[in-house]
């Protein structure tokens, strides 16, 4: 029995609905919620992301704006940026996107960005609320995207054995925090490139969720039956049966993972439309805060 596809994409829209009723609802009382993401350097990727951003902000009625630094910039001078719009009383979601050029250190960015405007959920500040339970941060916006296609999807968290791949600042970390608290109440464990036996891991998890970076690492022989798997990947691999040579893939084998899962993500059209949709709630609360 094949298992159910869990719509990103269609999730993604009635969030995005709800983010245009809530900016409505601002308006009348003289808000516009204003989301600014900041782009150095000409990355295509990059610059195809933060394109999908503003659109979709744009969509649901916020002000959007992109500023766009060459990759010459010094970290002085975007740092100078951050001060900006930190002052903008108009903006209340700062957002660079990374990577950045070498000359600049990431973190020292992230840290420039006030807690408040910090709508990616990257600051210590708001990584620090999360660790210890409160509510009042804002969440890095694929972790909590992927808490809202559990919730959505109707899975049953609580008491759940819940295995995730792969322990980044960005996903890995964060996923472990959400799922072991607040609505969820699982059952953690976090896997790694350093972890043994890694299916042994793998085949015991009711959620398997795995966000390592390494095309379709995860075989159907590695996921317990009716497990939900949720696969945070994103590669591109070559495929000669494709025009441009390559084809888009995640972390998991889809065909012989869809075989033995009960519910599982597509790639693409999974998790990735539930990022910007994450980003624009998170905007939102900002714009609420900003009003007490």
């Amino acid at each position: 029995m094949l298992a159910e596809l869990i719509d990103g994409k269609a999730i993604a829209a009635v969030i995005r609905a709800e983010v245009a009723r809530d900016v409505a609802e601002l308006m009348t009382r003289g808000v516009v919620p204003g989301l600014t993401v900041v782009l150095v350097g000409d990355d295509a990727a990059s610059a195809t992301y933060v394109s999908g951003k503003e659109k979709a902000s744009r969509a649901a009625g916020m002000a959007s704006a992109t500023i766009r630094l060459p990759a010459t910039t010094s970290q002085d001078e975007l740092l100078a940026v951050v001060e900006q719009l930190n002052a903008d009383r108009a903006v209340h979601g700062i957002l660079v996107q990374m990577p950045l050029p070498s000359q600049i250190d990431p973190d020292t960015v992230i840290r420039h960005i006030v807690p408040h405007k910090d709508v990616d959920g990257f600051h210590p500040v708001n990584v620090g609320k999360l660790l210890i339970g409160h509510t009042d941060g804002f969440v890095s916006c694929t972790p909590a995207g992927v808490i809202e296609l559990l919730v959505r999807s109707g899975v049953q968290m609580r008491g759940a054995e819940a295995v995730i791949i792969g322990r980044s600042n960005i996903v890995g970390k964060p996923m472990a925090a959400l799922l072991m608290q607040g609505r969820s109440d699982a059952t953690v464990t976090v896997c790694h490139s350093r972890t043994r036996d890694l299916a042994a891991h793998t085949r015991r998890a009711d959620i398997l969720i795995v966000a390592a970076g390494r095309a379709e690492m995860i075989t159907g022989d590695m996921i317990k039956p009716g497990a939900v798997v949720i696969d945070v990947g994103m590669n591109r691999v070559p495929d000669a049966t494709r025009a441009l040579g390559t084809r888009l893939c995640g972390d998991v084998h889809f065909a012989s993972a869809v075989n033995v899962a009960s519910k599982i993500t597509p790639v693409p059209g999974g998790v990735g439309p539930m990022t910007i949709a994450m980003l624009l709630k998170n905007t939102v609360r900002a714009a609420e805060r900003s009003l007490h």
